[in-house]
């Protein structure tokens, strides 16, 4: 390990700037990551440029500042970006880590690099996600995780970590709001994601209603409903309002608040989605349905055992995976979340 050269680099204290600006389930995937580093090095302070909502989920990471990246207004564009690498300038950055790799961090990659500042890129393994992903010689293996291509960034730039020797946090105590939501029920506590960003990817409302109905019946959870935006709002209001042990959390809580709640579920079923990361990075034991994207990619939940992956059909549906995130869908391919039985799912929770 690159020990003697912590504390200094570059003749100043060691900064390193973790970009990684969206989607929530890509940034949430960093966290085990820098926990990790932290863990390793901690006397590295680390500033990591991502979105102001997203500054959460960074809370109880010592030594790590975020820094907010309007990139819808201030610093949109080359010379919002110039501007935003000027105000990075003041924060003695020593090295840069892009977890992102798009064209946004590349501009703000090579402005650092004009500086002399060291910069390295995540290796994204597009050609292995096309090989994997293309109908014809598709070439069907598992690809390195996300996690690890993120830890190879920091390997890369002299700082390598070992993710085996990642430890979850402490639970987090539960604030007044969120005890009045759950009324401190002694049920076990069970979160549904049922949404994702492709239908693709989205198990049919019907199934999951069949879910819902049948835990509720049982009666050994406490069900809560996660999602975002008032049209899925609408739809949990609708589902909730018919179960005696089901909640909507959409509007409930804040953001900060909704990540503690999911930090003390006793399990989480979410679709291949953010939600399932968000779970994943607090050592919840999550279930995911997988639709046309499947967990070879390298987008398996933090620490998850493969068999939390539950599947379609793939003898049926046997091109699977047809893309990397769920939006190119053969023909034939429209309801492939139909093929995984509800009693499945159900069999699955009740086993965790």
């Amino acid at each position: 390990m690159a020990v003697n050269n912590i504390r200094k680099l570059g003749g100043s204290e060691a900064n390193i700037l973790v970009i990684r600006l969206s989607a929530m389930g890509d940034v949430a995937m960093t966290i085990p990551v820098l926990r990790v580093f932290r863990a390793t090095y901690p006397d590295v302070k680390l500033t990591v440029l991502t979105r102001k909502f997203f500054a959460p989920l960074f809370s109880g990471i010592e030594n790590l500042e975020v820094y907010h990246a309007d990139v819808d207004k201030k610093h949109k564009g080359i010379l919002g970006l110039t501007r935003l690498s000027n105000e990075l300038k003041k924060q003695k950055i020593t090295a840069v880590a892009d977890l992102h790799n798009v064209l946004r961090s590349n501009i703000l990659k090579n402005l650092f690099f004009l500086k002399g500042i060291k910069t390295i890129q995540i290796d994204k393994g597009r050609a292995e996600k096309k090989a994997l992903t293309r109908s014809k010689g598709k070439v069907f293996k598992q690809l390195k995780t996300t996690h690890q291509r993120y830890a190879d960034v920091f390997s890369a730039l002299g700082y390598p970590i070992d993710l085996s020797t990642h430890r979850f946090p402490a639970k987090q105590s539960l604030t007044p709001d969120i005890l009045e939501l759950t009324q401190n029920s002694t049920k076990k506590w069970l979160g549904i994601a049922p949404f994702a960003q492709y239908d693709s990817k989205t198990y049919p409302l019907e199934s999951i209603v069949e879910v819902i109905d049948t835990l509720d019946k049982e009666e050994n959870f406490e069900i809560f409903l996660f999602g975002g935006g008032k049209r899925e709002a609408d739809i949990l209001n609708n589902i909730a309002s018919k179960y005696k042990n089901v909640t909507n959390v959409i509007g409930k809580l804040s953001f900060e608040g909704e990540l503690k709640l999911i930090g003390n579920l006793d399990i989480m079923l979410s679709m291949d989605s953010g939600n399932a990361h968000l779970a994943a990075m607090h050592g919840v034991p999550t279930i995911t349905l997988w639709g046309v994207t499947h967990p070879y990619a390298g987008f398996m939940p933090f620490g998850q055992p493969i068999e939390h992956a539950i599947l379609p059909n793939l003898a049926k549906y046997d091109q699977i995976p047809t893309s990397i995130y769920g939006n190119k869908v053969p023909e034939g391919y429209e309801n492939v979340m139909n093929s995984i039985p509800p009693q499945k799912v159900i069999t699955m929770i009740n086993k965790l």
